[in-house]
Formats: C-alpha cells, structure tokens, sequence
C-alpha cells in the first residue's frame, strides 16, 4: 500500500495522472494471474517455507526499483514486476503453510490474525510514509526513499524467514514430540475426510463450480477493497485538506478499527463455525460506508464512512480464506486458492484503474464509488447463494 501514499507526491513530481497511476496501481494484479497458481502449486509440492523466502527477497529487490522509475512505462513495468515477484505468498500462507499448523476450527482465528498483518502494517507504516515523504537524503526524494526502504526491510526479512519458518510442526525444536504427532495427525485426518467425500485432482478443482463462483466473488469484492485501499491518503487528503503528514495519521483510525472487527469476526466464526454471513454481512457495511461516504460532504461525516468502509471490507477476508479449503486439501487446494486469488486479484485492477478514469474524466470520485460499493454487494450476494 505504499504506493498511495507515494502517490501524494511522486504523481506530481513525474506528471502522472490519475488515469496513470491508477493503471499502474492496478497492473500489478496481472503479475498475479500470470504466476499465482503455478507458484501455489510448486511451493505446496516442494517446500513452502523456501517459496515464501524466495517471494520475499525478490519482492525486496523490484520493491526498491520503484525509486528508480521515471517514465510512465518503466512504472508500468516495476508494478508488473511487483506483481509477479509476490505472486502466491497469500495463497501458499493459507492453502500449504497454516492448515498444518492449525485444525480446521482453529483456522478462521488464526488466518484473522494473519491478516491484521494488513493492518498493522497501515497503522504503523502510515505515519512512518507521512514523515518519510517529507525527507530528502543521498539525493533521493521522499517517495523514493519510502521503497527503498520498504524493499530493504522485506529482503532483511525474508533472510530471518530462513531460519524462522518451517514447512511441518515435526521440523522445530519448541514444541513436544507428544504435540508434532497431534498435530500432525489431526492434519492427516482432515485431509482423509475431505478425500472421502471426493478427492480432487488439481484440474477438478480448478474447474469446480464452487471454485468458479468463489472466483467471482472475489473479484467483485476486491474490485471494490483494492479501488478503496489504493485510492484512500488521495481521496483523504482532498476531502481533508489536511497534509501528507495529517492524512498519513488520520488513516490509522479505520485501520484500528477493521483491525478489532477483524479479531472478532474470526474469533466470531471459529465458535459457531457459521462462514456465510460472517463474510457477507462485512461486504454489506462496506457498500453502504462507501456508498453514504462518497455522497456527504461534511468532512467529518465522510470519515466516519470511511472507517465503516474499511471494516466492511477487511473483516471478512480470515474467514474468506477458510472456505476453499474446508473441501479442498494438497495440490487441489493450492491450486483452487491460487486461482481464486489471481482472478480475485483482477479486480486489483479493475478497481484502482477505474476510480483513476472516473476521477478523470469526471473530476470526481463519487460515480466510481458507488459502482464500487455495488460491486460489494453482488459479492455479498452471491456469497449467500
């Protein structure tokens, strides 16, 4: 998410507009669909503990590039990059990492937890970009510096994810041998109910009808999270007023409170096991937050919207990623979560290119919020069939 807060000032220092940007913002999901799936499948096979090193130093490594864009198409080209050196690290966390860790009724409690990961990382980095914004150092300005150091830190990190992160319970020292055979057993169990209902092979589950519609779902509901994500400090800021700094602040309150609503949806559905609603009613409060937001013109009353957006479309996604694998498991599973991940992410695209071409040719965000609000509601619709 970096990126839309360097947008506060490398738009306007390389003369993009807000059609470029938002191609650019959006073009990185085709690294995705490119390379989502193949990669889910590779490290659920090999080793996904090594693939999500390898997404991390590479990720580092384009990541910082990003300082060095001048032109319109070398932007174009980094975010593609982008895209396809993180492409599969969600769907291998969720599909090949957690479900051997964690049972299937624990799984809705921890994947929340994983993904405030999101929003920890708004909350803090937010008013670390605002003041990075604002310094020049080794003839780099502030949105240069912001990836410089954003690549830095996720190529430290995938170094330590080395040594930290493991494929299976039984390859670390801190837990009981008593608990690695649990564990381990109550993986194996899941997995042989799962295939006795019906054992899928990748190309049966990449065809399955209820993956098709989890597809679709998706992409209808990430057209309308990434169209809000990627376009918030600048919609902020001219709703506002208020400075780079003062936007970057005011975004860690939504980001908090998706953060406590994210906690309690998971903790929510791993006590009644009920997923539906709990990843539909979300949708609906985002609807009508960015709906009702983009139509007021109080400041304060938009914001307050804005904080209910955010809720609603963050919430639901720990339990989002529950669903493929409560009937999927091995390949199957990694492939399915891959796909429904790559073409979800289309509306990565669709969502931050078409607010940028409405915001063009309109002058205004208000008609392109309200498609995206109606996109959340046909995914919050269809979650429910």
């Amino acid at each position: 998410l970096n990126i839309s807060y360097a947008a506060l000032t490398m738009n306007k220092d390389l003369g993009f507009t807000a059609q470029i940007f938002g191609m650019g913002a959006g073009i990185l999901f085709f690294g995705y669909v490119v390379f989502e799936v193949p990669g889910t499948v590779f490290a659920e096979k090999r080793s996904p503990s090594k693939w999500v090193v390898r997404i991390m130093l590479t990720w580092g490594i384009v990541t910082s590039l990003m300082c060095f864009v001048h032109t319109e198409l070398q932007f174009y080209i980094v975010r593609f990059l982008v895209g396809a050196a993180e492409a599969s690290f969600y769907p291998v966390c969720y599909s090949a990492i957690v479900p051997r860790w964690f049972n299937a009724k624990e799984r809705p409690k921890a994947l929340s937890i994983l993904l405030t990961s999101m929003l920890v990382s708004s909350i803090i980095g937010s008013p670390l970009a605002g003041m990075i914004l604002g310094i020049t150092a080794f003839g780099f300005k502030g949105w240069q510096m912001l990836f410089i150091l954003e690549g830095t830190m996720a190529f430290i990190f995938g170094i330590i994810l080395i040594f930290w992160l493991k494929d299976w319970p039984e390859d670390v020292n801190w837990l009981t041998q008593e608990e690695k055979k649990a564990i381990r057993a109550d993986y194996e169990r899941e997995v042989a109910a799962k295939n006795s209902v019906k054992k899928y092979t990748l190309w049966e589950a990449l065809s399955d009808k209820t993956v098709l519609k989890l597809c679709f779902i998706y992409f209808m509901w990430v057209t309308g999270f990434w169209g809000f994500g990627f376009w918030l400090p600048t919609v902020l800021k001219s709703v506002s007023g208020l400075s780079n700094s003062s936007v970057s602040w005011l975004i860690i309150i939504p980001m908090s409170a998706a953060l406590v609503g994210f906690v309690i949806n998971g903790n929510s559905t791993s006590k009644t096991g009920e997923t539906r609603w709990h990843i539909a009613l979300p949708l609906f409060i985002g609807a009508v937050g960015m709906a009702l937001g983009t139509l007021v013109s109080n400041p304060v009353l938009s914001f307050i919207f804005t904080c209910v957006t955010a809720i609603g479309v963050y919430i639901g996604m720990g339990v989002w990623w529950t669903v493929p694998i409560s009937f999927l498991s091995g390949p199957a599973a990694a492939g399915a979560t891959g796909l429904i991940n790559s073409i979800g992410n289309l509306g990565g695209f669709t969502g931050p290119y078409f607010v940028g071409f409405v915001k063009g040719s309109t002058g205004s965000y208000t008609a392109a919020y309200i498609c995206l609000a109606v996109s959340l509601v046909i995914a919050g619709v269809t979650m429910l069939t």
